[in-house]
């Protein structure tokens, strides 16, 4: 089995721990086992990247974390706290700590809501109290300008979609952020800019990444870490420097190779 090395972190500095998660799903007479033992941590203000290529179980793993989805077996705990035993309002409170920007820009966003609606939506979701100058200071953080209130989903290009869903995910102040591939739908050269605005607002927030990916190059620039999924399971756990330059696993190796660079940096 796999061991992740995030397991040696101190107590205090782990945010997310993951134990023996499995879920299987049931196919005829027999049952399909999606996600399989899988293990890690992430520490606080870390960048854990889980890494494979599709049906490798990954977002899978998202789903499970957020239970979106409920495991087949296995612990969760986020801040200590066992996410698996919680009350679904118990889960209402933790999901203001803990949220997700998925893949496709498009499809997260109601396209019958101008952006102010968007922005405003988790406010009124968790009885919190909002201005326009709070979602005017919402856009300018993922560097949008405030015209955009006024305007529809359909107005704007992926690269800005996709902005303004990191912008909704940060509404309540989350410390965690699930990134389900999302940036896999963008241009190469607006895939970078949005990478590099999440590094900057990492860096502002002092947010916790599980960032989810089919790309070893983008893995390498963003993470501090890496689990390498394939067929459900860990296959390759360690720095992701390390491991993107000197790979272990064939399976690793081959994703490398097949992913292109991106021009990100600065």
């Amino acid at each position: 089995m796999v061991t992740d090395p995030g397991t040696s972190l101190e107590l205090p500095k782990i945010l997310v721990l993951v134990r023996g998660l499995a879920k299987e799903y049931a196919s005829g007479s027999s049952r399909v086992c999606v996600v399989d033992d899988v293990s890690f941590t992430i520490g606080r203000g870390e960048t854990l990247g889980l890494v494979g290529e599709s049906g490798s179980g990954k977002s899978t793993v998202a789903r499970l974390l957020l239970r979106l989805i409920e495991p087949s077996a296995g612990e969760i705990r986020y801040d200590g706290v066992d996410l698996l035993a919680a009350s679904a309002e118990e889960m209402r409170v933790m999901r203001r700590r803990m949220q997700v920007v998925f893949q496709d820009p498009y499809a997260a966003l109601n396209p019958k809501m101008r952006v102010r609606e968007i922005l405003a939506e988790p406010f009124a979701i968790h009885g919190e109290k909002w201005s326009g100058e709070r979602l005017r200071v919402m856009l300018r953080e993922v560097g949008m300008d405030e015209s955009a209130l006024e305007r529809y989903p359909h107005e704007f290009s992926g690269g800005q979609r996709q902005r303004i869903n990191i912008a909704r995910a940060l509404a309540l102040r989350p410390e965690f952020l699930v990134l389900d591939e999302p940036v896999s739908s963008l241009d190469v050269s607006v895939a970078a800019q949005v990478v590099n605005l999440l590094r900057d607002l990492q860096r502002v927030h002092g947010l916790t990444y599980l960032f989810i990916s089919h790309s070893m190059p983008l893995v390498r620039y963003l993470c501090d870490r890496v689990v390498v999924m394939w067929r459900g399971r860990l296959v390759e756990v360690g720095d992701a420097v390390a491991v993107c330059d000197a790979p272990r696993e064939e399976y690793t190796r081959a994703l490398i190779a097949a992913t292109p660079e991106l021009p990100v940096g600065g």
